[in-house]
This record gives structure tokens, sequence and C-alpha cells, in this order.
């Protein structure tokens, strides 16, 4: 796996724990739209996906079919206050700092203007050659697709590149292009997942990952 070819990394439970600030934003657009969120329910599902995707889902317990009024009002209070709840996982700086020299680049499905407030606020911006998530205004909003688009964008060789992620999403955006695909294990979607997914190798730690690229 190791070379000197591109690197694709998602953000999310890959570089940054944003479980806090994600879960809550959450918690709070269900409770502007009336709904007292179940304390019990596990909601780690929505961290990866596109959020148009997850919404409905989020919403069928009560009743509920105002995605776009739910989607809005999450992206609302996200971009308020949820987006600053997060940290960088332990050893992740240290990884980007390692890839100094080789092109990086950001690929994850959350809102490329909250994406690039949270590495500037970490102040590793400048580690990345390019910046890259779903659009305000709509689009990019899935793996294959965002990832289709920094290939294009950039020139890469699909061949020469590898995606890094947590979840299925980043496993089979990766493959979509023609792309290797390595699963990290101490994000939100677990060694099962990951595999299941066809991740062409899993990595324990952060050191672990600069090791392999």
């Amino acid at each position: 796996m190791s070379g000197q070819g591109p690197v694709l990394l998602d953000l999310d439970g890959t570089l940054t724990d944003s479980a806090p600030g994600i879960l809550g934003s959450y918690a709070a657009a269900l409770r502007a739209l009336g709904h007292e969120p179940d304390p019990g329910l596990d909601m780690n599902f929505v961290i990866g996906p596109a959020l148009v995707d997850v919404m409905p889902v989020v919403l069928a317990p009560y009743g509920d079919d105002r995605v776009a009024l739910a989607v809005a009002t999450y992206r609302r209070i996200y971009g308020e206050s949820g987006w600053s709840n997060s940290v960088l996982y332990d050893g992740i700086e240290a990884v980007l700092k390692g890839l100094a020299g080789r092109r990086v680049f950001l690929a994850t499905a959350k809102r490329v203007d909250f994406a690039r407030r949270m590495l500037e606020r970490f102040g590793v911006a400048g580690c990345f050659e390019g910046i890259h998530g779903s659009l305000p205004e709509g689009g990019l909003e899935h793996k294959p697709e965002l990832i289709a688009d920094i290939v294009q964008r950039y020139g890469l060789d699909p061949a020469a590149c590898v995606m890094v992620g947590d979840r299925r999403y980043d496993i089979t955006g990766a493959h979509a292009n023609g792309m290797r695909a390595v699963g990290v294990l101490w994000g939100y979607g677990g060694r099962a997942e990951l595999e299941a997914a066809g991740a062409d190798m899993l990595v324990e730690t952060p050191g672990d990952l600069l090791g392999v690229l």
C-alpha cells in the first residue's frame, strides 16, 4: 500500500471525533421540529453518509416527513455551534505533517464550508492541496461523485491514489472510481462494516496509518 501517490482523507471519524457536535445538532434539530429525541437510540449511523440520505431515517420514528426543513434546520444549528464541537484524534496532526510533500485532499460528505472551517480551527488546513465536500447549494453529497470530481479536477490517476476513511461509504466510493481504500478502526464504522465493504487494508491507529501510506 505504501507509495508516493495522492492521498484522499475523510474527515468525521477519520481525522476528527465529530460525534458530539453532529449528534447534538441532530437532537437540537429534532427539538426545533417539535420532537423529543430518544436518549436510548444509537445515532452513530448518521455519521458518514450524506445528510439527505439519513434524515428520513432520523425522522421516521416520529412520523415526520419534513425532510427538507429538517436538513435546513440541522445545517443552521451545526453551522452556528455544532461544527466547533469536535477534536482531532490523537496522532492525526503527526500523520498530516508526515504526509508533507504528498498530494493530500480532503473528501468528506460534510458541507465543504464547515469542513474548511474545522480544519482552519485545528491549524491543519494548509496540509491539504484541496478541501472538498458537499456543496452548500447541493451536490457532491455522495462519495462516488465527490471522489470522481476530485480526480477530474486535479487530473489524478485513480490507480495511484488511496482513499482513507472509517465508513463503508469511503470504501465503496473509492472502489467505484478504481481507487484503493484503507479503512481506519478508530472511527464510527468498525471492522465488520469495513471488511464487508471490501477495504484493501485496515489500520488500528494513526501511527499505523502513516506507516502504510
